[in-house]
Formats: C-alpha cells, sequence, structure tokens
C-alpha cells in the first residue's frame, strides 16, 4: 500500500481533524520520499553564508536619551489607536512541563504564564488607555485548557485563540508512524505556522480593518517579552516591515542568528547553518520576539522549508517535518535591534522547563514589578 493509499484508509474522524487543521496529505507524501536523501542539503542554506556584517545589529535606545523618549511617544500613540495586537505562541506538545499545558504552569505562586499575560494587557491599557488584543497561537494539545481558562474572558472580544497546524509523524521507511497504541501519531508543525494559520483564523483581517499595523508575535514563555512602547516606536520609525529582538550570546548558548545568506540578512537557526560554519560567528541571537507589519503578514507569500527531524515517540524513533518562524526573515526585510538580556529591564526569561522557571522566578518577579504588572 502506497503512503497516499494508507491516508486514504485512515479514518474519516481522523482525517477531517487533520484538514481542518492544514493537513495536506500530497505534502506529506513528498516529505516522505525525500527521507534519508540529503537531510543536510534540504536542511541547510545553501550559497553564501557569512557573519552579520557590521551595523546589521542596532541597540536599543538608553532609557532617558532624546532618541528612546522619541520612539516611546511614537509608541504609545500608536498603541493608543488601538494599531498593535500581541500574538502569544502557546502550542506545541504539552510534553516539557510534566504534562501541564505550560500556559496553566503557576510562573509566579499563584500566578500561571497565561495570568500575566492577561495582567501584562490590563497594565498596558491603564499606562496607554487603550486595548491591546491578545492572540494565543494554541495546539490541539494545548486549545482546550487554555480556552477553558479563559473562560468567559474570551467573550469580551480582547482575547481570542487559534490553532496551528497538524501533520503526522512518519518511520524512517516514509510510512505513516503510529505510537504504542497503534494510532498514527499526530504533531504540531511547528512555530512558523503562524502567519498562515493566523491568517486562516480571520483574526488578522478584521484587524487590518479596523486599523490594526503591527503584530507583537512572542513566546508564552518568555514572560520578558512585554510590549514596550519604546521598541514598538523604534519598529515604526525604521519603517521596514519587520523588527527582530536579539541578545548578546552567553557561555553555551544557542539559538537562530544573524547571517548574512546570499547578502541578504535573514535569522538562521543553527540546524540551518552549512557544515563547518562556525556559530561563534553569530554574537547575538532571536529571542523569537519578531514585530510586523500586520499587512505584510496578511500578504505573505513565501515557499517555508519543512526541515526534516528525528524525533523519540516513547521507545520509538519517528520522522517529523517542521517550520520555523524565523524563516519569514527571508520573505521580510529585518531589522535586528539588541535588547537587555539582565536585571529588570531583561526582555530574555526563557523557560523550557521545570528546573529552569525555578532559578527564573525571582528575574520573573523583578521584571513584571518594574513593569507595574505585578502590583
Amino acid at each position: 500500500m502506497t503512503l497516499v493509499d494508507a491516508i486514504a484508509a485512515l479514518p474519516p474522524a481522523l482525517l477531517a481533524r487533520l484538514r481542518a487543521r492544514g493537513f495536506d496529505p500530497d505534502r506529506l507524501a513528498a516529505w516522505a520520499a525525500t527521507i534519508g536523501q540529503d537531510r543536510d542539503k534540504r536542511n541547510r542554506y545553501a550559497g553564501e553564508v557569512l557573519p552579520p556584517a557590521a551595523g546589521d545589529v542596532v541597540d536599543t535606545p538608553a532609557p532617558g536619551s532624546p532618541e528612546h523618549a522619541r520612539f516611546e511617544a511614537l509608541g504609545r500613540e500608536a498603541l493608543a489607536r488601538g494599531e498593535v495586537a500581541l500574538c502569544v505562541l502557546a502550542g506545541g506538545m504539552a510534553t516539557r512541563m510534566g504534562g501541564v499545558v505550560k500556559a496553566l504552569v503557576e510562573a509566579l505562586p499563584g500566578t500561571t504564564f497565561l495570568d500575566l499575560r492577561l495582567a501584562e494587557m490590563e497594565a498596558l491599557a491603564r499606562r496607554v488607555g487603550a486595548t491591546c488584543p491578545l492572540w494565543l497561537m494554541t495546539s490541539e494539545a494545548t486549545e482546550g485548557p487554555i480556552r477553558a481558562a479563559l473562560g468567559r474572558r474570551l467573550d469580551k472580544g480582547d482575547v481570542a485563540t487559534f490553532e496551528q497546524f497538524v501533520s503526522l509523524r512518519l518511520t524512517h521507511e516514509g510510512t505513516i508512524f503510529r505510537d504504542e497504541h497503534g494510532e498514527p501519531s499526530v504533531y504540531a508543525t511547528g512555530h512558523g505556522d503562524l502567519p498562515d494559520a493566523l491568517r486562516a483564523s480571520g483574526l488578522l483581517d478584521r484587524f487590518i480593518q479596523r486599523g490594526g499595523k503591527t503584530v507583537w508575535i512572542a513566546n508564552l514563555d518568555n514572560l520578558g517579552a512585554t510590549v514596550d512602547p519604546a521598541i514598538l516606536g523604534f519598529h515604526l520609525a525604521h519603517g521596514g516591515p519587520l523588527t527582530v529582538e536579539v541578545v548578546n550570546k552567553v557561555g553555551s548558548d544557542k539559538g537562530g542568528g544573524p547571517i548574512r545568506w546570499n547578502g541578504r540578512k535573514i535569522i538562521a537557526e543553527e540546524m540551518r547553518l552549512p557544515l563547518g560554519f562556525d556559530p561563534a560567528q553569530m554574537p547575538v541571537f532571536s529571542t523569537n520576539t519578531f514585530l510586523v507589519s500586520a499587512q505584510a503578514l496578511a500578504s505573505l507569500d513565501m515557499k517555508w522549508t519543512y526541515v526534516e527531524v528525528d524525533k523519540t515517540v516513547g521507545e520509538a524513533k519517528a520522522v517529523q517535518f517542521e517550520r520555523i518562524v524565523n524563516e519569514i526573515t527571508t520573505a521580510l526585510d529585518p531589522q535586528f535591534l539588541r535588547v537587555p538580556r539582565d536585571g529588570a529591564a531583561s526582555r530574555f526569561l526563557p523557560v523550557k522547563d521545570v528546573p529552569e522557571l525555578e532559578r527564573r522566578r525571582p528575574e520573573i518577579e523583578a521584571a513584571l514589578r518594574a513593569r507595574g504588572i505585578l502590583a
């Protein structure tokens, strides 16, 4: 039986569930045909790859400086006009925090990550006198619990959820991978789903129709990546479609960083760098926080690269294909803004698992108190 036939033979309810979340059988078949063939060639950038050029990374203006004041004024005005939406990446497979959906984990005692994002929106409304909508990109694993936690808050219209896409894991032979129960293994295809999934939700079009201009994208677990009027003003002042927040590397840090690819500025994940390219040549890396023109996001038309990744499911090995949101930098000209990493001004406080959360709690609390999100 071919893979196409095997997909067609899946239970109708499963097929309907998959198709409702962006599943493309032809794309899966095309991926399967490439497994084991030139993975590096497909996963890594070809052509000229160089370190970032001088001037590619710009520093955040110092608070109290005239430039900071100018940017802050620009940002406040845009926020007051309702031109900004915060889009938080809250999807994935809910496996890193003991099986609990991260949004519902207590980031601080008695207060979940989701609570703190809602508190951020309330603090921003007090600060600028306008509502900034909060959108959460969820997944099959996180949508139900997050919506249940939001409850009647969803009725107010200032908070909304939309699901990222899914596909099926494959075996290394290119057949449908089945879990220990014999069921096809469904997974979320990565935070690179955001542009397509957001457009499919209708949220972006409605936002633009009522005057929305900028979508601020951030990880749920990076509570340092709050909406900041001065950073918004920087983004609006340079006039380009995209700003990417970056921070200095420390120690053994790894992550997507700025490079020059065939002369163009982009953010490249380390797995996509050519073999032999030393990531140490990228002195900063992306925090996965982006400010992007809503119109540019709505009209984004690009051919995504889905990288081939090995995955352990239970005790078995599978293959899945994922796309990475950093790749929008290959289609939209980015500006790289270096933001603070240390102290109460830190904009990079990521939490990937329980031990990291325990270590970061004092930093998170200090940053949120300094920004008026915590009393």
